[in-house]
């Protein structure tokens, strides 16, 4: 049984849906990939699977349930984190107490998952007492992903992590994915750096207009001529 399977998923934000019968499998040892045009309904797919929409067809079932419409405070108990796009730090709070916040579910000692994040993330750890405000947009990325983190979750869902970053800051971010990915935690993420993201990727999707146009291992899809013309600047 896959971590997350989505079947047939329809489901927008009123009127006409965005999503047309999206499919997606992801397991624990994955790391997934969506990319396509701007409109292709990506980071829609993400805000569904979250509660952020509603789904109106199909199923998201994680853990085995059927999750669909399901609102985020009884998602991250679950097992599931969502790192958006923006507005992803408390930009008052020092980067421990966003990373505190991040186990806002939990009723057990997290100090060890906290160290286990400085582990992640060493800069955070030098940086514990600063105002998440005053970090690089890079710094401020680790953050949120680490706050994510802080739940545990079987599921890391990441909405272009790279966005806006420096190269130095986008192989960064890349590289910690896959650390984190290691440790255990599946990734499902939305990436303009189409090329860069899918191959690391154990699984690629390529949205059109909110469905399946291509679907493989990153490589793959990186080595399809179609897909390279079409959605990967040839």
């Amino acid at each position: 049984m896959p971590l997350i399977e989505l079947k047939h998923v329809v489901g927008g934000y009123g009127g006409a849906p965005i999503l047309n019968g999206v499919n997606m499998a992801i397991d624990k040892s994955d790391i997934g990939v969506i990319v396509g045009p701007n409109g292709a309904g990506k980071s829609t797919t993400l805000k569904a699977i979250f509660g952020l929409l509603k789904v109106t067809g199909g199923t998201i079932e994680f853990g085995g349930e059927n999750i669909a419409n399901s609102l985020p405070d009884r998602l991250v108990p679950k097992g599931l984190s969502f790192v958006p796009q923006e507005k992803n730090v408390f930009t008052s709070m020092s980067v421990e107490e966003n990373l505190e916040m991040g186990a806002f579910t939990r009723t057990d000692d997290f100090s060890e998952t906290m160290q286990w994040v400085y582990e992640m993330f060493p800069v955070l750890a030098e940086k514990r007492r600063q105002p998440a405000g005053e970090l690089s947009g890079g710094q401020r990325q680790m953050v949120a992903m680490g706050r994510a983190l802080m739940s545990r979750p079987s599921l890391l869902m990441l909405d272009e992590p790279s966005a806006g970053l420096s190269p130095r800051y986008v192989i960064e971010i890349f590289e910690t994915i896959v650390r984190v990915n290691q440790e255990g935690v599946g990734i499902l993420m939305v990436e303009q750096n189409a090329r860069q993201a899918l191959a690391f990727a154990s699984k690629g999707f390529v949205l059109a207009q909110g469905q399946n146009r291509f679907t493989g291992t990153g490589p793959e899809l990186i080595a399809d001529p179609e897909v390279a013309k079409s959605f990967l600047g040839g």
